[in-house]
């Protein structure tokens, strides 16, 4: 009997899909995150994987799915044979599900993906759909940050809702409040996970065609630009690294990390993301080094996939600041994402906070001032399957 939602459509059929399938429905879904590449889960190795298809329940058998997800379990920090509680996991999709239709009804799709993913054992689910809400200029952001009269970017007056003024990210809010998903909380500092609020140097007109490199550059403010050119005639060497190049990046991410106060990740985990994501016909993964003479002064970790790119780890050396390396490797980053026809370069989360003195606000000042407009995704929403566990597992990573 095919399960009907209370709209008299049928529910979606759940299954798993091979890799290969996966792939092939990626393939199609140009503006699809890596974070859903089939590879990425080798990168997560301390994650189990799953992926699953949604199939229309009246095609044929071998019909190509009309969504996927890639989906990654992690188990509760207790052993795996302590009864009822060992087999309890956290459901997490990072930038989907994807959907072939941009229109797509959650109450046809999220329904049967719970029951698998209840059936899975799942204690919590957290999804990130990809959509966009609100559209922010970047020289409006950033004006409004040294006025300081507001406090958050929601009270600014957004450009559009939506990508392209598309309401259906909205629609897709509602539906995940009728079907018993949590927002995320409002917040200032970034959340577990993918930020809602992300920088994005837009790469094309209105029209869709890629924009001059001139153009893109004009997006910066007159700091930016004249860093950027002073980069151009530093003497650098830019050039693109490979496997035996990590050590080096590793050393100088390293640094960084202990400079500026963050934890970095470990060697393996680079080595691993190189590997996968090269290794899908999908995406490709980049190791961009700026030399002074022998040394190395920056490096950066570039991904792109479809239609976007993405500027992932940085890594700088505290000498010749004047060279402005990581300046160089930005125009790089920039120049390789509009030769392969990227709509969108992404610099990644910021915070939503306008006040100057914030201490993320130095974040949010670097990336509007190198041209990246800030968009509210729908931000990751939680279901929880066992509210009281969901509300155990959430204390805990809290206070990690």
């Amino acid at each position: 009997m095919i399960e009907q939602t209370d709209s008299g459509a049928a529910a979606y059929d759940v299954r798993p899909i091979s890799a290969e399938e996966h792939t092939r429905f990626l393939s199609g879904q140009t503006t699809a995150s890596f974070l859903q590449n089939p590879r990425w889960s080798a990168v997560k190795r301390e994650w189990e994987a799953q992926s699953l298809g949604l199939f229309d329940p009246s095609g044929p058998a071998d019909a190509a799915p009309l969504g996927a997800a890639l989906v990654l379990f992690r188990r509760l920090p207790v052993p795996a044979m302590v009864p009822v509680l060992g087999g309890k996991r956290l459901a997490y999709m990072a930038e989907g599900p994807v959907m072939d239709a941009p229109t797509a009804d959650l109450h046809r799709m999220l329904p049967p993906l719970i029951d698998h993913l209840k059936a899975s054992g799942a204690f919590l689910i957290r999804m990130g759909l990809p959509g966009v809400l609100r559209h922010w200029e970047a020289k409006e952001v950033r004006r409004a940050l040294a006025a300081g009269e507001n406090t958050s970017i929601s009270e600014l007056e957004p450009l559009d809702s939506g990508a392209a003024g598309s309401p259906q990210p909205e629609t897709w809010r509602r539906q995940l409040k009728e079907l018993g998903f949590q927002p995320p909380a409002a917040s200032t500092d970034f959340e577990a996970g993918q930020p809602q609020f992300q920088a994005r140097i837009p790469l094309t007109d209105d029209q869709g065609q890629s924009l001059p490199i001139d153009d893109v550059l004009a997006r910066m403010d007159q700091s930016s630009r004249r860093q950027t050119k002073k980069s151009t005639r530093s003497e650098l060497t830019i050039s693109v690294g490979d496997e035996s190049d990590f050590p080096a990046w590793q050393s100088l991410y390293s640094e960084t990390a202990e400079r500026d106060g963050f934890t970095g990740r470990p060697l393996s985990y680079f080595r691993s993301m190189y590997r996968e994501l090269n290794a899908s016909p999908l995406s490709q993964c980049t190791l961009y080094l700026a030399h002074f003479e022998d040394q190395l002064l920056a490096a950066a970790i570039y991904v792109r996939q479809g239609e976007f790119a993405w500027y992932v780890y940085g890594a700088s050396s505290a000498e010749e600041r004047k060279r402005y390396a990581p300046r160089a490797l930005q125009l790089r980053q920039i120049e390789d994402s509009l030769e392969a026809g990227c709509q969108w370069y992404d610099l990644g989360g910021l915070s939503p906070s306008l006040d100057p003195e914030y201490p993320l606000a130095g974040l949010t000042r670097f990336k509007t001032t190198m041209g990246a407009d800030v968009v509210q995704t729908l931000g990751e929403w939680d279901y929880p399957v066992n509210p009281l566990l969901a509300r155990a597992f959430t204390l805990y990573m809290a206070r990690r």
